[in-house]
């Protein structure tokens, strides 16, 4: 049976139920009504078990059971892998993690939905645009002008006062930080703290309660506002793990059914090159195939324009990473899938987990060193020819023809904007882990004042540094990204690793922003619009490089850090490191 049969399949006459346990000697369908529990034994054919249940519709709640050799353990309520839409957010509790401790009373339940397929249009995001990187929780939560009962939703997005800021940026997509259920790390709750990011998903379809309370219907619906606004929209997907972590974390889902899913060493041990307790295992096809399931069902029910994988390299291992791995080839195949935007972060935790350069031709990549070599120099220990590599598109890690970097100067993981020119170190106490978190090595400045300064001359000189990032950055060609709220000054004191902060920290503050800083990325963005050259992905060997005063570059130039001034037909680039300034403009007018 393939995957597409998974799941839970509404008919006229009632509802087919199907799930991958392997290894499980009894599986039970569990039907939920209200707290009351019905078992209905299934059957199986190879790896796959079934029940067809007559009498019942959408909106029935339902979860699975497995016996058998651990971990099986029938104790443990299941979620369909599957699944669409849950009843409830996950909750972290010891129990979950505990053998022969019921957790039907712990455990989400999944919702049967009939969900409509329908032809997706075009992708409206193209190569070269610009991406805003949203924690859909924290972008509305503070905002006056979206309705109280919306704030912190998927719904959020589509408010007019949030398209106008889209707008007025010219933001070609905006990729949503993950919006499906996941559950918090368990050593969180002790510390009366939550996950804010989402990157601990527990089932790769259902979006979480908290984000969507209206379900798919409020993805497809926010999508399609947002295109008919210019803007696509862009899925974060969590690939490499999933939230029942090491062998000591809950029982919720794959664990339960197929244990097989995550990659184990040779003595059985569970490797961990996400970081996080397991690594889902792609030299698995079932793995493989609920990955391009996910995909399926994101593009037909909710027209999304493509995705960015975390720790994409996860799913090119087998263990090793390879270019040539199944998925790549499963993803180009698919009818689906191949015009939609396919984005990696190119590294994980493993061994030779870093990866920039190597994903498919046609998947753009993260670029973390684009982001730090224009750090250092704007921070002063930088070259103009190392700035000029990574502004013209890092040829030298994406070759002479065509660039696919995703150029940025700050993520949601890592500082700041404003956070990267004031502090030198990580400041990360608040996340209960002794400041031992996050990035020790970020490359950052403080102007000689860590943190917030009253210092008139020292806030100057930060706020020109700001406006240097940002203004490299929309300087830069291929495609760029920057994160919701670095374009109007939002800060985390600090914290480079604000995952555990669904806080004030970490929520936007539209009401104290710097509108100025906001005016000015608007210009930026106007005028990169008005440089077609800098979105096209063409690498370019005509550029025309000058000194600041109009003369030939020698490698003694090239080998220092005053500045430059690129030419590509008749864009003019020029950057100022004395003046803490870069400019774009025409070749015979400024614009």
């Amino acid at each position: 049976m393939s995957s597409p049969e998974l799941g839970a399949k509404v008919s006229p006459s009632g509802i087919s139920f199907a799930v991958r346990a392997p290894s499980a000697r009894m599986v039970w369908l569990c039907l939920f009504d209200g707290e009351v529990e019905c078992r209905i034994a299934m059957s199986h054919d190879g790896d796959i078990w079934c029940a067809e249940v007559q009498g019942v519709s959408e909106g029935t709640r339902y979860g699975y059971r497995a016996d058998g050799e651990p971990p099986h353990d029938v104790s443990k309520l299941l979620v369909d892998p599957y699944a669409t839409m849950l009843d409830r957010p996950f909750v972290y509790d010891p129990s979950l993690a505990e053998r022969g401790v019921d957790t039907a009373a712990l455990v989400p339940k999944a919702v049967v939905r009939a969900l409509s397929a329908s032809v997706p249009t075009p992708p409206v995001f193209r190569h070269g645009g610009l991406i805003y990187e949203v924690n859909v929780r924290g972008l509305t939560m503070r905002h006056p002008d979206v309705p109280e009962h919306q704030r912190g939703t998927i719904a959020a997005l589509a408010h007019p006062a949030v398209i106008a800021h889209l707008t007025k940026l010219s933001v070609d997509a905006v990729e949503l930080m993950p919006v499906v259920a996941w559950i918090d790390e368990r050593h969180l709750g002790q510390h009366g703290l939550a996950n804010a990011w989402g990157y601990n998903p527990v089932v790769p379809m259902a979006l979480d309660p908290r984000l969507a309370p209206g379900g798919v219907a409020e993805l497809r619906d926010t999508v399609a506002t947002l295109r008919r606004h210019g803007i696509g929209v862009i899925l974060d997907l969590v690939f490499n793990h999933t939230g029942e972590s090491d062998e000591l974390g809950p029982t919720l889902s794959l664990r339960g059914l197929d244990d097989a899913a995550y990659a184990r060493g040779g003595d059985g041990t569970l490797i961990n090159d996400a970081g996080t307790g397991n690594t889902l295992n792609f030299a698995q096809a079932s793995v493989r195939e609920l990955t391009l399931a996910t995909m399926h069902h994101f593009v037909a029910t909710c027209g999304v324009d493509g995705f960015r994988f975390d720790l994409g390299t996860v799913m090119a291992r087998g263990p090793g990473f390879s270019p040539d791995a199944p998925i790549f080839a499963e993803i180009a195949a698919d009818p689906l899938l191949a015009d939609r935007v396919m984005i990696a972060e190119p590294w994980d935790t493993g061994p030779g987990g870093y990866q920039l350069g190597a994903f498919p031709s046609n998947w753009l990549e993260w670029n973390d060193r684009f982001r730090d070599d224009v750090r250092r120099f704007w921070r002063g220990d930088g070259s103009n020819g190392t700035l000029a590599t990574r502004m013209s598109g890092s040829s030298d890690v994406f070759g002479d023809r065509a660039t696919r970097s995703v150029n940025f100067v700050a993520a949601h993981d890592g500082f700041t904007l404003v956070d990267t020119v004031a502090y030198a170190e990580r400041h990360n106490h608040a996340n209960g882990e002794n400041n031992r978190d996050g990035h020790a090595h970020e490359v950052s400045w403080n102007n000689g004042v860590e943190g917030a300064c009253d210092d008139a001359s020292v806030t100057e000189r930060r706020h020109a540094d700001q406006r240097a990032l940002l203004a490299t950055l929309f300087a830069s060609r291929g495609t760029i990204m920057l994160t919701a709220g670095d374009d109007f000054g939002r800060s985390q004191d600090g914290n480079n690793n604000a995952y555990a902060q669904d806080n004030g920290l970490t929520w936007l503050d539209w009401c104290g922003r710097d509108r100025q800083l906001e005016d000015f990325v608007a210009e930026l963005a106007r005028q990169r619009r008005m440089a077609a050259a800098l979105s096209d992905p063409a690498i370019r060997h005509d550029a025309v490089w000058r000194r600041l005063d109009g003369g030939e570059m020698t490698q003694g130039d090239w080998d220092g850090g005053a500045g430059f001034e690129m030419q590509i037909d008749q864009v003019v680039i020029r950057v100022d490191r004395s003046a803490r300034s870069v400019s774009i403009g025409n070749a015979q007018d400024s614009f």
